[in-house]
């Protein structure tokens, strides 16, 4: 063999093998985050040393002499970094960009911990659903219509929406993560993109969760009467507080309250076409009712076709995700401008942000 097709072949089974094994990565990250390890570390000044993190995590001593092997695979991972031992001391362990943003302390980020988010993407539902992806493809849940449109619900018998609805702390887990994920993005978007909310006095968050979309607008543009439309199983739950922000329990496809705005983060992706028009109908009714001139929908998702890798990688694996959990997509600007034709809206305009995101402004 020459020595170019021996490299070839050794870095070959190098990537498959760490392919392999790359759901241990998610599971890591999840257990950094049930371990509190960013925010020990940050409690030690930024860095600490791995007595001092023993010291302070809640593990039971005869586990402890296993940590060293998690932290060097979170090093390896960029999780975290590591800074080598000198003679005669402890090496040090270092929060990178990535887990900062998993530290309670909304001073080190301005918005926040990630970690519920972790946690949310990580539970026993999206992990056996995904492991019933390839029986899904060939068909072993049956044909016709009563074969499952998800992975998903080969996995639990139900959607994600009636597993929120019947398991609580499910519900609950999900909902703090979608929240605290809204907090980072809406924070860069009204500090970024805030001219999108410029005209509107009133903006319904639909399929808003825990409103914390809705009050970060409302704190930001406070002459902005913001209300969330969600399910009565989400609404049910929330302590609506300082009454910065109105809830309505309903369904989306049914019925939307007039308002100058509607936002739609993360929604349209846990549906098929079909349904997205739907959806998207009833957002036209809803501002075209309450402003003769039309109001406008903003919606924040993913547009696939980032030229970068790590930004085209994420909107590919998001959209693996909505195929395995809740058999929706995520589009490509030919797929949305159709969508968007088939539900009668006649002008619209996309800023890439943060990343591998998108606000799309979407006019009646």
């Amino acid at each position: 063999m020459e020595a170019s097709s021996r490299l070839e072949l050794q870095q070959a089974h190098t990537e498959l093998w760490n392919l392999t094994f790359s759901y241990l990565k998610s599971m890591a990250l999840e257990c950094v985050v049930q371990l509190n390890i960013p925010n020990v570390i940050h409690n030690f000044g930024g860095n600490a040393t791995l007595p001092s993190i023993l010291s302070a995590i809640q593990v039971p001593e005869h586990r402890k002499p296993y940590l060293p092997r998690l932290m060097r695979f979170l090093v390896v991972s960029g999780i975290l970094s590591f800074d080598s031992p000198t003679l005669g001391e402890e090496g040090t362990y270092h929060l990178t960009p990535l887990s900062r943003l998993l530290v309670d302390d909304t001073h080190i980020n301005g918005y926040g911990s990630l970690g519920p988010f972790v946690l949310s993407q990580t539970t026993k539902y999206h992990v056996s659903s995904a492991t019933y992806l390839s029986e899904w493809f060939k068909g072993e849940d049956g044909a016709g219509p009563m074969a499952a449109e998800m992975p998903f619900k080969m996995a639990h018998g139900t959607g994600p929406w009636g597993a929120l609805g019947h398991d609580q702390q499910f519900n609950r887990v999900f909902n703090a993560g979608l929240g605290s994920n809204s907090r980072l993005v809406l924070d860069f978007v009204v500090a970024e993109y805030g001219d999108v909310f410029d005209g509107v006095s009133s903006l319904l968050d639909v399929g808003g969760g825990d409103g914390s979309t809705a009050r970060t607008i409302r704190k930001a543009f406070p002459h902005i009467k913001c209300s969330v439309l969600d399910l009565p199983n989400v609404i049910i739950d929330i302590q609506p507080g300082d009454g910065m922000v109105d809830y309505i329990a309903g369904d989306m496809f049914s019925s939307i309250p007039p308002t100058d705005a509607i936002m739609l983060k993360y929604v349209l992706h846990d549906w098929n076409d079909d349904d997205c028009v739907k959806i998207l109908q009833q957002c036209k009714k809803a501002i075209c009712s309450c402003k003769p001139a039309g109001g406008k929908v903003l919606i924040i998702d993913v547009v696939v076709g980032s030229p970068l890798k790590e930004m085209f990688e994420a909107q590919v694996t998001s959209d693996l995700l909505m195929m395995v959990i809740a058999g929706g997509k995520e589009r490509d600007k030919k797929e949305w401008h159709k969508i968007f034709v088939e539900s009668g809206f006649k002008d619209y305009k996309i800023s890439p942000v943060l990343g591998y995101l998108s606000i799309i402004e979407l006019y009646s």
